[in-house]
């Protein structure tokens, strides 16, 4: 099988026979092709199968009513006690709610509540807890703004408390691998879904993680669960893909997955980026404490932007918000 990554650029003048992508203001006029057999080489854009160029130049439609024409920032509110870097800070109601209003005035188009943390060695939270947590935060918060919220859950029972009580989206750390019950719940429900990659559980998913090629296993993995997920009645132009930043990786193996991510626009579906205040920003920017991370993370993701990627997910909303405002002037 061959893949096939996009090379990018951006202006007003191009030159005949580029290609845009996903309808936007990217373009590429030729691609690298990659094969697990042979070194990759750099061809034409016209030489790309029909289908896959459709799907690299295919429109993006809204998800949750959100333009992907503009780069879509989700802001991260983790009602959990030990999240890696602000665990315990939004367990009552009222600072829940308050984070959130703060995140969509700052620049949030999108709430991902969660109520597990899934961060390397966390532990297995209950069904009734994680609901009992996450629940009152989506009913208030919809109640109050009507924003596009999404769940940030791997457990059918909790995704359908959530979608009773507002939530928008449904986004599946274990890419709709650990709950079987979930796929046809979403499909039933009509809501978009985020499927990300993740090696392993997290308890155990930075032991040793192993890949043959990470960029293209995480492409094949990500492929299977759309096809899986459009067969049970899911439409692909509402599945974002998420390559899972972290989720059983090295820091070899992000790095490699940020300098290809353009490659999983072949896949038809918007991309979504978590990179925000993650261990490989620490260790490449010496910078042990999580909460100050920010700089490296905005850094990330304007990379990830520059390769056409349409969601950020952060914590950091206002800094964030600010530096892609500034990133668009300057393009």
């Amino acid at each position: 099988m061959t893949y096939y990554r996009p090379l990018l650029q951006q202006g007003d003048a191009r030159p005949e026979g580029a290609v845009e992508l996903a309808g936007g203001s990217l373009w590429f006029t030729h691609v690298e092709a990659l094969d697990r057999r042979s070194p990759s080489r750099i061809i034409p854009a016209g030489l790309v199968p029909e289908q896959t160029l459709r799907r690299l130049s295919g429109h993006r439609p809204t998800i949750a009513g959100l333009d992907l024409g503009q780069p879509q920032l989700m802001g991260i509110l983790n009602v959990t006690p030990d999240s890696f870097s602000d665990g315990g800070q939004y367990d009552e109601l009222g600072a829940a709610v308050a984070a959130a209003r703060q995140m969509i005035s700052d620049g949030a188009s999108l709430i991902d509540i969660g109520g597990e943390s899934t961060r390397p060695g966390a532990a297995y939270v209950s069904e009734d807890d994680e609901i009992s947590r996450t629940a009152p935060v989506i009913a208030a918060l919809s109640a109050a703004t009507g924003v596009a919220i999404s769940i940030d859950t791997r457990k059918a029972p909790v995704a359908a408390e959530a979608l009773s009580s507002g939530a928008n989206l449904v986004n599946d750390v274990s890419g709709f691998t650990f709950d079987t019950a979930l796929a046809p719940l979403v499909a039933q429900a009509g809501v978009p879904v985020c499927i990300m990659h993740a090696q392993g559980d997290p308890a155990t998913m930075q032991d040793e993680p192993i890949y043959e090629d990470v960029l293209l296993d995480v492409y094949d993995f990500l492929a299977a669960q759309i096809d899986r997920l459009e067969a049970v009645g899911v439409l692909r132009d509402q599945i974002v893909i998420d390559p899972g930043i972290g989720f059983g990786k090295t820091l070899d193996h992000n790095l490699a997955l940020l300098r290809g991510i353009a490659i999983f626009h072949a896949l038809g579906c918007p991309i979504l980026l978590g990179v925000s205040r993650k261990g490989f920003i620490g260790t490449i920017g010496k910078e042990p404490q999580a909460t100050a991370r920010a700089p490296g993370s905005i850094a990330v993701g304007l990379a990830a932007l520059a390769q056409g990627v349409q969601f950020l997910r952060v914590h950091d909303v206002a800094a964030t918000a600010q530096a892609v405002r500034l990133w668009q002037a300057a393009r």
